[in-house]
């Protein structure tokens, strides 16, 4: 075994290929690429993402001096729910806390995400690496395709895509990478993390498709006169499951 297969961020590559051909070969992902996103579809990610992120970020928070987290946290450069709590102002108004709904399956994940903090803080390691290089690496395209399909003329509502403290996506992943191999693990721990890598995946799935939850939640922000529910929930669900396969699609790990 050479040393690129003996680095974490290489096995966690692998372990999660499978997830991502799943997820690549849909015909879904293409309502993202054709610019069909909607304003109540954006504001319901933002959601969803500030559920995941305060849960995500105040656990890696809390873990900062765990060996596993220690090497890869880094606050300024990714910390990402100061970005969305500006857009969810910017688009729900000041009193965007008490107009905010979220889906079960990002209870969910949140859920997942403060037990793993309290009991198994090195499995951080699988969601941050998942969510943060995820988002650095579709961000900029992402942001481009929801600000010409949302009609924004400038940046506001779009500070999630955005990393100020991040001059070279490029090299701060190789940078992220490094940090993460250098991290050491018994072998039990680090099989633990890759498992929880595809956990990771398949929770961003659950999130971004469940049709049950986010169909429901769509109805209730979308004014009574636009297109029935059956299509509104069709055209939510695509527009989720292409953004987690895009996403996830273009960071390379």
């Amino acid at each position: 075994m050479d040393k690129d297969e003996r680095d974490l961020s290489e096995q966690i590559k692998t372990a999660t290929k499978e997830s991502h051909v799943r997820a690549e070969n849909t015909e879904l992902m293409l309502s993202f690429q054709r610019g069909q996103v909607t304003l109540p579809q954006f504001k319901l990610l933002l959601c969803s993402l500030h559920e995941i992120y305060t849960a995500l970020e105040e656990e890696m928070d809390r873990n900062r001096d765990h060996p596993a987290v220690a090497p890869i946290y880094f606050p300024q450069e990714l910390s990402r729910l100061e970005s969305i709590e500006k857009d969810l102002a910017f688009f729900y108004g000041p009193e965007w806390r008490e107009q905010i709904r979220t889906p079960a399956a990002t209870k969910r994940y949140a859920h997942r995400l403060r037990q793993i903090g309290r009991e198994n803080p090195e499995l951080l390691v699988a969601h941050a690496y998942t969510r943060y290089l995820g988002d650095l690496s579709g961000g900029q395209v992402l942001g481009r395709i929801a600000q010409k399909s949302m009609g924004l003329k400038g940046s506001e509502g779009l500070s999630f895509f955005a990393f100020p403290g991040v001059s070279s996506p490029n090299l701060f992943k190789q940078l992220y990478r490094s940090r993460m191999n250098s991290i050491e693990l018994a072998q039990e721990e680090r099989e633990s993390v890759l498992q929880e890598a595809a956990t990771a995946f398949e929770l961003n799935i659950q999130v971004n498709v469940c049709p049950s939850d986010l169909g429901g939640l769509l109805i209730t922000t979308v004014d009574s006169g636009e297109a029935n529910a059956a299509v509104r929930r069709q055209r939510f669900v695509g527009f989720f499951l292409a953004l987690v396969t895009v996403t996830m699609g273009v960071y390379a790990f």
